[in-house]
Order: structure tokens, then C-alpha cells, then sequence
């Protein structure tokens, strides 16, 4: 298994850099692999705590290479919560690469632990028949303050831009951990 590291960090700011100066990122330094990951950058505003600028990835395997070049970009620049990250904006910059390890079904839905697991929540849409996913990683719980119950209820919400009693769906929850590896753009 491939360990997340300071150098997909530094791939990830080289990435954004050479998107800035219309350039090719230098060549990573770090072995290539396939797992799902996620980049997320967050930027320190007046001393304070850093706040998520940025947040995206895959469930899916990808090559680590071409996918934390993608996703470095897409979390930067099109996530549509927040305005694309300008080049001005470097300077405060952290970013986290995260690669997800240990997929397992839980048993049932408050089988996992906040903080520790992230949580993938699967179901079928009841009015449209449609499947629905959505996920949370391990700090988001945790970090909102939620409950296990509060963290499903916002999961169904996310996935489904509605309240969705759980007693009338049937859901499927994976849970993940992950390993990660952050630091700011001026360490």
C-alpha cells in the first residue's frame, strides 16, 4: 500500500503553480499507485485557523499521479462551494493530499467511529427511483460536532438535496479511513 507523503503535497502546489504560469508541472516525486483519493486545501485567514477553500476527489481507484494532478485542480478551481482559488492566494495556502484505505461494509448504520472512519452512504431516491450516494471524511463529523445519527441525516441530505427518513429507506454504509499528509504552501 502506498502511504500518502510531503511530496504528493508538493506535486499538488506544483500542479497549481504551473496551472498559474501556463506550464507543465515538474515530473512528481513519489511512486505511482492506485487508490481513491482527495485534495483538499484550506487557506489561513488572519492568523486563524485555515478555512476549506477546496475539497474534492474520488471513491474510485485512480493513478495516483494523473489523479492528484486532476483533482489538486478541480478542488482548486471547480469546486462550487467556494470561488476558484487565485494565484495571490498561494502564500496562504495548506493543502492535504488523503488516500482512502480499509473500504469495509458496516453492519448496519451506526457502525463506524467519528473521527476515525469516513462513511460512504448509498440508497435509492423512494419518489424517483434513482440511486444516491454521498460521503464524509473522517474530520468532518468530528468537526461539525455531530452525532453518528446527526452525520447520516446530513449525508442523506447531501446526497439527496432533502430529508430522508431512514426508516423508510434502505441504506448501504461503507466506511474508510484514511492516510494523509498536509503542510502549507510556505513550510
Amino acid at each position: 500500500m502506498v502511504s500518502a507523503n510531503r511530496e504528493m503535497v508538493v506535486y499538488c502546489f506544483d500542479t497549481l503553480v504551473a496551472h498559474y504560469n501556463s506550464e507543465q508541472a515538474p515530473p512528481p516525486a513519489f511512486d505511482e499507485g492506485q487508490h481513491p483519493l482527495f485534495v483538499t486545501w484550506k487557506k489561513v485567514v488572519n492568523g486563524g485557523e485555515p478555512r476549506l477553500r477546496g475539497c474534492i476527489g474520488t471513491l474510485e481507484a485512480r493513478c495516483l499521479i494523473n489523479g492528484f494532478r486532476d483533482y489538486a485542480l478541480t478542488s482548486a478551481l471547480r469546486d462550487r462551494r467556494f470561488p476558484p482559488i487565485q494565484a495571490k492566494e498561494l502564500p496562504y495556502l495548506e493543502c492535504t493530499v488523503s488516500i482512502l484505505t480499509d473500504y469495509e461494509s458496516a453492519l448496519h448504520y451506526l457502525d463506524w467511529e467519528v473521527g476515525k472512519h469516513g462513511l460512504i452512504i448509498e440508497f435509492t431516491d423512494p419518489d424517483y427511483n434513482v440511486r444516491r450516494s454521498a460521503t464524509y471524511l473522517p474530520e468532518i463529523a468530528a468537526h461539525e460536532g455531530w452525532t453518528k445519527t446527526e452525520t447520516i441525516d446530513s449525508l442523506m441530505r447531501k446526497a439527496a438535496d432533502f430529508v430522508v427518513q431512514l426508516r423508510n429507506v434502505k441504506t448501504k454504509q461503507i466506511r474508510y479511513e484514511l492516510d494523509c499528509s498536509s503542510f502549507r504552501y510556505r513550510d
